[in-house]
């Protein structure tokens, strides 16, 4: 396997010293798939990978996308999903999204 163009972290919220998992995990059932299937039907070389927990709950749920290093927030929807796979197919990081 050849290593991806890019790669999109996606926190789940995954905790040390089982700790509640926090609003990522709560508000992305499903997201994983939706991503994994969408990426593939746009011809996009880029691997989903779960995290733990990336300590921004307040701004969740979160993405980042590498090796650009663009994070986004309130990435709660497929439409945000889709917005942020927009903004990489133009390469430019979704404004609505981004945290800067």
């Amino acid at each position: 396997m050849a290593i991806p163009e890019k790669q999109i972290l996606v926190c789940q919220s995954f905790r040390a010293g089982g700790d509640p998992k926090g609003v990522c995990f709560k508000q992305t059932d499903g997201f994983l798939q939706y991503m994994e299937e969408e990426i593939l039907a746009r011809g996009l070389d880029i691997l989903i990978t779960a995290t733990g927990c990336m300590k921004l709950c307040e701004k969740g749920p979160i993405m980042v996308v590498q090796p650009d290093n663009w994070w986004f927030g309130g990435v709660d929807s497929e439409e945000a999903i889709d917005a942020i796979l927009d903004g990489i197919e133009a390469g430019e990081p979704c404004a609505e999204y981004h945290l800067a």
